[in-house]
């Protein structure tokens, strides 16, 4: 049985508690006291620095200003003084990311002290507060007439993510400036380089007899999307998350595929074997703190040597594996090209072809990114894979295609 964690405080002389409604690995603050308009900013960056909860009672406008506030305080340039005479620091590999990691966890849990009580029907008792409740019922579910409590950075998500859910991201891979609809908690394909891959690789000549496609990790729906496009008799979609399931029905269903389609609850491959296994497993090999992250990062790469070591068993004879994987774990020191290709090697596998694409985000051309030199240097690959014994030759890492 789960035990919903409580945040609990005192106010008016009575010990109140309400359910703490926050995404993983946010603690719920040991100590909590009251904040509103006559707070100073200096006052609240203490204590919020301190680990203490700032439960906001005053005009909801002035709790966005003291936000910003308070991250303007963690982002101010820090001066580092270096005698002359100290030899530069010996560079560790990964050490600028989880430099990077460490200051962004910081500023998170310092931000996340900033705490909006959600009553029964999600509606905000404050001053000036904007009508969240159909942006909380399409994340957390209908309302159940129970309180609840959430940093105003997580409230400020949902409604973010209301937004992106109503407007949908154009995909023009898919064709027709087509648009895919994100849900809360699930990963918005605003990358859409990977996704233009799938749809420019050369088709697997097995699929003109075994037409099966498998899209391990289906999140948004948006690869299976491509794959029925492309002319996939039958794709299965897997997935873990309830989310990633809803939203991927949902927008299979609006693009017009959901007859092409299956979606299946279960960890990483369905039962049977397919002509094309596609899978783009997170990119990064960390720790994920947030339902985001989970998309982005996977602590020893667990998704991606699953994928490997499963797929020559779910390959149809003739059949290929598509990986979708950028290069900046390589960049970042975190993994090596030569591990990557052992893996490949160990699961019984061989490359049969590369293509490349550059990112176009805006994090690459941006200067002021403390990971930039990586970013800059990215490149997003989709691995063309086969099963070793049936005589396929190896082409290494040679690009083809693009």
């Amino acid at each position: 049985m789960n035990v919903q964690p409580e945040l609990v405080w005192t106010e008016d002389n009575e010990t109140r508690s309400l359910f703490w409604r926050m995404d993983q690995g946010a603690a719920v603050p040991k100590k909590v006291v009251l904040a509103d308009d006559t707070m100073s900013a200096d006052t609240a960056f203490r204590l919020a620095c301190e680990g203490t909860g700032l439960l906001w009672r005053g005009d909801f406008q002035n709790a966005r200003q003291l936000l910003q506030a308070l991250a303007r305080r963690i982002d101010k340039p820090k001066k580092v003084r270096v005698k002359k005479s100290e030899a530069a620091p010996a560079v560790v590999p990964g050490a600028a990311f989880h430099t990077h990691r460490q200051a962004q966890a910081h500023r998170s849990r310092v931000l996340n002290q900033v705490l909006i009580e959600l009553q029964g029907d999600y509606g905000v008792a404050l001053r000036r507060a904007p009508d969240v409740r159909q942006a909380c019922t399409q994340a957390f579910g209908p309302a159940n007439g129970q309180g609840s409590v959430l940093s105003l950075r997580s409230l400020q998500g949902v409604v973010g993510a209301f937004e992106w859910r109503k407007n949908g991201v154009e995909v023009p891979a898919l064709g027709e400036a087509l648009r895919i609809f994100p849900h809360y908690g699930v990963f918005s394909p605003i990358r859409g380089e990977y996704v233009a891959l799938v749809a420019k690789a050369p088709w697997p000549a097995a699929m003109g007899t075994h037409s099966v496609a498998f899209d391990i990790g289906v999140g948004t729906g948006v690869l299976s999307a491509a794959l029925a496009r492309r002319g996939a008799a039958q794709v299965v979609g897997t997935d873990l998350s309830d989310r990633a399931m809803a939203c991927a029905k949902d927008n299979l269903q609006r693009l017009g595929v959901q007859n092409q389609v299956t979606l299946l609850q279960t960890d990483l491959f369905p039962p049977g074997q397919a002509a094309l296994v596609v899978c783009n497993p997170p990119w990064l090999p960390a720790r994920a703190t947030s339902l985001l992250d989970q998309a982005v990062y996977d602590e020893g790469s667990q998704m991606l040597k699953g994928f490997l070591k499963g797929l020559p068993e779910h390959l149809c004879p003739g059949g290929e594996g598509w990986l979708i994987l950028s290069d900046l774990a390589e960049h970042l020191g975190l993994r090596s090209r030569q591990e990557l290709m052992g893996w490949i090697e160990a699961a019984g596998l061989v490359v049969l072809g590369r293509m490349d694409a550059k990112p176009v985000h805006s994090k690459a051309q941006d200067a002021t990114d403390p990971l930039h030199a990586a970013r800059a240097a990215e490149v997003t690959s989709l691995w063309r894979l086969g099963v070793a014994c049936e005589g396929h030759r190896d082409e290494g890492v040679a690009p083809t295609g693009e």
